[in-house]
């Protein structure tokens, strides 16, 4: 008897998208408006993606094409996948790399990095910084008697359920660091927590990762408009939690 494959959609090759995060501004690619369009045709799947600019740096526009390619592929029932990046500088040589499944340094030759590998862990690492940041300053200003100094004590199982807590679940589980409940929130960069005279500047330093990541996104969200009038449409904005914290929570 032949097996009678899934049957796939459109909604369905989005929500595999929904999964790849844009590896510098770390928000799904279908939130910032970077899927131009997708196309299924029985099994088979065309998706277009955009960027803000031609220039964006080859090898994010690589771990971002190739990553959605792979989400892709993984969706049940999919036979030919084609993934392509538009108006990029590097096009024609990235979509023909994706074409002849060859990875980055196949793809860009000698041009190309030793590996993609630790540029992913960076941008791994700025995520958790900047979704530990945003779970512990919303656990600060969830209780006015709550300070910063707190924040060295508050441990997963504090956290509340909720977008913030999976976001840094999902973070940690990327950089292999514990998931437990009992584990405490506030890491240094080498994954262990602080010394008690460097909680504050640990903290602070998140912040100022976690502002440069979404001051980046609001840009690069702006730029893709501009270049693309309309493409607001597609764009889902992350809230800002800044807007409604105390100035003394910012400082």
């Amino acid at each position: 008897m032949t097996a009678v494959l899934p049957r796939i959609d459109e909604t369905a090759v989005r929500e595999a998208l929904g999964s790849v995060v844009d590896p510098e501004l770390d928000e799904p690619i279908t939130d910032l408006g970077f899927v131009r369009s997708v196309t299924v045709r029985g099994a088979d799947v065309e998706v277009h993606l955009r960027l803000p600019t031609s220039f964006c740096a080859p090898n994010f526009a690589w771990l971002m094409v190739s990553d959605a390619r792979d989400a892709v592929r993984a969706v049940p029932g999919t036979g030919r996948v084609v993934i392509e990046l538009d108006d990029h500088h590097d096009s024609d040589l990235i979509n023909a790399g994706l074409a002849a499944d060859a990875d980055y340094r196949g793809t860009f030759g000698h041009e190309a990095e030793e590996s993609l590998d630790e540029l992913r862990a960076t941008f791994h690492r700025k995520a958790h910084a900047a979704a530990m940041e945003r779970a512990l300053t919303s656990w600060v200003r969830a209780d006015p008697t709550r300070t910063e100094d707190d924040v060295a004590a508050v441990r997963l199982a504090d956290l509340p359920t909720g977008r913030e807590k999976e976001s840094l679940l999902s973070r940690r589980a990327a950089l292999g660091l514990s998931l437990s409940p009992a584990s405490p929130v506030l890491l240094g960069p080498d994954g262990t927590p602080p010394a008690p005279e460097q909680v504050a500047l640990t903290f602070r330093k998140a912040r100022s990762v976690r502002v440069s990541v979404d001051g980046n996104a609001h840009f690069c969200r702006g730029l893709l408009t501009t270049r693309y009038p309309g493409s607001e449409a597609d764009q889902v904005f992350r809230p800002s939690i800044d807007s409604t914290l105390p100035l003394e929570v910012l400082r």
